[in-house]
């Protein structure tokens, strides 16, 4: 169980979760057994994407793009 514990990969702080195709950041994780059976899924509710895929953004890049 040490093993799979360190493999989990987790957000850094400062990180946030955007929408890959408007690039909002109110995306959210969908309920359900989205993460539990079935691998997690993503909604926005901006563009109503729905989607494994998020874009992750550092706090770093943000600023380096203003």
């Amino acid at each position: 169980m040490d093993v799979l514990k360190r493999l989990r990969r987790r957000r850094p702080a400062g990180a946030r979760l955007v929408c890959p195709r408007c690039l909002s950041p109110r995306i959210r994780r969908s309920r359900g057994f989205s993460g539990w059976l079935l691998p997690v899924t993503y909604e926005c509710p901006d563009c109503h994407y729905k989607g494994p895929l998020v874009l992750e953004l550092e706090q770093e890049a943000e600023e380096e793009g203003s």
